[in-house]
């Protein structure tokens, strides 16, 4: 746009005569739109390009997390993979026998028979069972354990308290490096003791429980374990109530 302004010139002291003059004067609008015309312009070409970054480098982050994701499952199911097969070539090595005992047969034992091949009753990768005793295929880790389960009459005749029955069971070792017999586990339990503190005993009243026994040893190739019982009269050999087994770790 453009200005114009009235000047009033002088010619002279006796005469005066008024002259108009017409002067330019330019507008300093217009240079501001157009300058903010262009910084505008500049912001939004700014901001497509900063979007255009963002999105992209978001989506290469969900890329990649959805890569390192399917790795990370990949390596877990290797992992556990690894592992099972691990625990289970190590654990081929196990046995697991079932007690019997006989009171009432031609030879009276003194001791706690195990069996093999019956009931639950197995043994592989190496172990034997030889004179009622577990032989140890190679040195290594291995978990011990053993159950004797008890039926005790806590009644005697004419219906009297029998008292305290003492129940133990042990497990012993024999090893070559030891030279002698040792006790790996061991434990003594009384029965009929809340009987008898109560005082009251009613007809074929009974006390059940079971001596459970487990543990994790190094043991030697050769190495013998057995077990030793008392009350075998007593005991409950039904399946899966009285046993005896090792297996590898």
């Amino acid at each position: 746009m453009v200005g114009y302004s009235d000047v009033d010139v002088e010619c002279g002291p006796e005469e005066r005569q008024r002259t108009v003059v017409m002067v330019e004067r330019s507008s300093s609008s217009g240079w501001i739109w157009k300058a903010s015309l262009v910084l505008v312009l500049v912001l939004l070409c700014f901001g497509l390009l900063f979007f255009t970054w963002t999105w992209r480098r978001s989506s290469d982050m969900m890329v990649r997390s959805a890569d390192s994701a399917k790795s990370d499952v990949f390596c877990s199911s290797s992992d556990l993979h690894l592992t099972l097969s691990q625990i289970g070539n190590r654990a081929t090595a196990a046995i697991h026998l079932e007690g019997s005992y006989d009171e009432e047969g031609e030879i009276q034992n003194e001791q706690l028979e195990w069996r093999n091949g019956e009931g639950q009753a197995f043994a592989q990768g190496g172990f034997q069972l030889k004179n009622n005793r577990i032989v140890i295929p190679e040195s290594g880790l291995y978990f011990v354990y053993s159950q004797a389960s008890y039926r005790v009459s806590c009644s005697g005749e004419g219906g009297a308290s029998k008292g305290f029955t003492s129940l133990s069971h042990r497990i012993w070792r024999h090893s070559d490096s030891v030279g002698n017999k040792v006790t790996l586990m061991s434990a003594v339990r009384s029965a009929c003791q809340s009987l008898a503190q109560d005082h009251v005993l009613r007809d074929n009243q009974g006390w059940y429980n079971a001596i459970y026994l487990g543990a994790v040893f190094q043991l030697n190739k050769d190495d013998e374990l057995w077990t030793e019982t008392t009350q075998l009269s007593q005991l409950d050999t039904d399946e899966g109530k009285t046993f005896f087994g090792v297996f590898a770790l």
